[in-house]
């Protein structure tokens, strides 16, 4: 799970995290003068397009390894941007002919680059590699180009690039293929989405039907069904898979990325970590799903080191049921000190759980290996890139965590890049008064950090489901990531205003969980909204998750006045009025979250999504859209990969590893299609 793209970090980044935490949007960081001055230099630098802006980050530590160490690191970093194609496939069936397309034409026109539809021209694109593919990252919605089919079918005859005409209808025509994933449960998920997790006729009845059985006899031990392989039909129209391995389905890709992993093996810190890449190059070869179990435990069991990595088909956010993984890629070193810091909270995760507000049935006897660090990236692909989040907690396996342990991290030099690209402009517009915007300042930056700290390492670790009761993606089904971001944001949020986090030194007063408190209402009632189109509904998880959590508290503390909606020259306000109230309501929410996970109670777990994660207040959007518009801050960040490149003697043996940063956005996206192209070519 990860922490989200996407927010107060992702408000800073205005990206969530797979598994977020956080609330914020925008608060801390440099003044206003200084971010003022950053946005227009990457503006300059063609960095700023769209709703996007594009950051650098710098590898912290890098220089401190030994060379089988770098060596390490980077052999895991090929093997990441190895599989790139993977996920453009998996986003949309016709992605990779349609960058082709584009990018041939970027690359060969002769014509005239100064005028409006090639500026146009240039936007779609950059829109489309940051999104790896044509459907917005976040929203899901497909980007329309702002140039006309005549235009664009001069650009394919003058650059003789050649896409089939039946794919360029699809992308002129607004209602082809224009959700990538549809949570809109009035209407078949399969069907109304564009993913190419599935074949074009399968549709909802199809995969339940496919899997049930199977989910029936697994046991308690269940691999995650589904997870590796598109599900079509084959031609006597029977629901097949193909699965994802070498020899099948993107094997020309995996082996790619399975010949860097074994060289990533031969210089492993250790024999766990080494026995785990094994596993994972296995899983690969194979495609079985029991070895992917395996990888799995030996992976969250091989914490020694300073190197780690994410790598495979992990996050189901991409799938509209929940269930196939969406390829990605992180490769992580040790941040020492910041990490040792946060050991606390996952050596206290057991009382933590003892004095949750849920219901004692509910709660775990021994939480098992909960650990955590601070991390700094030297390399993203896939779904972490170029829009990555800010943490990540696997595995996701409910028993393997539950019997195994998990591992939760923070990307330390990520939440860094976002930090030094924000600025106070949402936070003084948005904020009621000098009082919260002064908390925020002092204290929004470690509020944020402790909320995706514990939203990760005692959130998703926390509760348990009953006997007999299947897996939530089983029972709960589309709304399972929602309500499972909801209760891990629950928890964090329940014990911010607790004195525990003081006694334990990670903090020096209740004014940061205050500052959290403030934030993340202030962003679920109001500014995560700047992200959505006027008159669109919420279909991102994280998003549904903070409105609802912000709206049933702010309906539920209605009689008692805990948050008052304020009205003041035009411009609407959340102010929180009794702090201990809304903890006491954070924990209400929280026991009714974890009941309906540990019950299964698909009805009750709807409800609360449908009735309160879904739909905007339509004028409030807008009001949030206007006085958005006029601070002219990107809602979105991404960033480029620093290049790895080895130093080789005259043998050829390698001496070192060198670190620079890509000239441009551009640059590195032509180079990756360049030299990653495995199934492009």
């Amino acid at each position: 799970m990860k922490f989200l793209r996407p927010l107060s970090l992702f408000a800073l980044s205005g990206l969530l995290f797979t598994s977020c935490g956080g609330s914020g949007e925008g608060e801390g960081g440099d003044s206003d003068s200084t971010q003022t001055a950053q946005f227009e230099r990457q503006k300059n630098d063609g960095n700023v397009f769209a709703d996007l802006q594009v950051l650098q980050y710098d590898v912290t530590g890098f220089d401190q390894l030994s060379l089988d160490q770098k060596k390490l690191v980077y052999y895991l970093y090929e093997a990441g941007l190895s599989g790139r194609d993977i996920i453009w496939d998996q986003n949309y069936r016709h992605n990779l002919e349609i960058r082709n397309a584009l990018e041939n034409i970027y690359a060969n026109y002769e014509g005239d680059k100064d005028s409006d539809d090639w500026n146009n021209f240039e936007v779609y694109l950059k829109r489309i590699w940051f999104s790896n593919g044509i459907h917005h990252h976040y929203s899901m919605d497909k980007f329309m180009p702002q140039f006309s089919r005549e235009y664009f079918d001069g650009l394919l005859e003058e650059t003789g690039t050649t896409l089939d005409a039946g794919i360029v209808d699809i992308l002129f025509d607004p209602e082809a293929d224009n959700k990538r994933v549809s949570l809109d449960a009035s209407q078949d998920l399969i069907l109304g989405s564009a993913t190419n997790f599935y074949g074009e006729d399968i549709t909802e009845a199809d995969v339940d039907n496919f899997y049930a059985s199977k989910m029936e006899a697994a046991g308690d031990h269940p691999v995650e069904f589904g997870l590796n392989s598109q599900l079509v039909k084959n031609e006597n129209g029977e629901v097949v898979e193909n699965v994802w391995k070498v020899g099948g389905m993107y094997g020309d890709a995996l082996s790619e990325v399975v010949g860097w992993l074994k060289k990533a093996q031969g210089v492993a810190e250790n024999k766990a970590q080494g026995d785990a890449l094994g596993l994972l190059v296995e899983y690969y070869e194979t495609g079985d799903l029991e070895k992917w179990s395996a990888y799995n435990i030996a992976w969250s069991q091989a914490t020694d080191g300073d190197i780690d990595y994410i790598q495979g088909f992990v996050e189901v956010y991409g799938d509209p049921k929940g269930m196939r993984g969406s390829y990605e890629s992180i490769v992580q070193i040790k941040d020492f000190e910041a990490s040792a810091r946060m050991k606390v909270l996952a050596d206290n995760a057991q009382w933590f759980e003892d004095n949750s507000s849920i219901m004692e049935e509910h709660k775990k006897a021994n939480v098992v290996g909960v650990s955590y660090k601070v991390v700094n990236v030297a390399g993203e692909s896939g779904d972490a890139s170029p829009s990555t989040p800010i943490g990540v907690n696997l595995p996701n396996s409910n028993w393997i965590r539950a019997e195994h342990g998990s591992k939760s991290v923070s990307l330390g030099n990520i939440v860094q890049a976002y930090n030094n690209a924000g600025g106070e402009g949402l936070l003084n517009e948005f904020a009621h008064d000098q009082e919260e915007i002064d908390r925020s300042i002092k204290h929004g930056k470690l509020a944020s950090k402790l909320h995706t700290a514990m939203h990760e390492v005692i959130g998703h670790a926390s509760g348990k489901i009953n006997p007999g009761v299947g897996t939530p993606k089983e029972t709960l089904k589309n709304y399972s990531s929602t309500l499972e971001e909801a209760r891990a944001d629950l928890v964090a949020l329940y014990f911010l205003l607790d004195n525990k986090l003081v006694d334990l030194g990670l903090m020096e007063s209740l004014e940061v969980g205050k500052a959290e408190y403030d934030g993340y209402i202030r962003n679920g009632m109001m500014v995560q909204m700047r992200r959505l189109e006027p008159g669109a509904d919420i279909e991102e998880a994280h998003m549904r998750n903070r409105q609802l959590v912000a709206s049933w508290v702010f309906e539920k503390g209605a009689d008692d006045n805990v948050i008052e909606r304020i009205e003041k020259d035009g411009k609407s306000y959340f102010e929180i009025h009794d702090y201990e109230k809304l903890r006491v309501l954070f924990g209400d929410l929280l026991k009714e979250i974890q009941r309906i996970k540990s019950e299964g109670d698909y009805e009750a777990g709807k409800n609360l999504v449908e009735n309160y994660g879904v739909k905007v207040d339509t004028d409030l959007h807008q009001q949030v859209l206007d006085r958005s518009e006029a601070l002219d801050i990107p809602p979105y960040n991404g960033f480029v990969n620093p290049i790895l490149t080895p130093v080789m003697d005259a043998d050829g043996n390698i001496t070192d590893i060198e670190i620079t940063q890509p000239a441009s956005f551009e640059e590195q996206m032509l180079t990756y299609s360049k030299q990653y192209g495995f199934l492009s070519k």
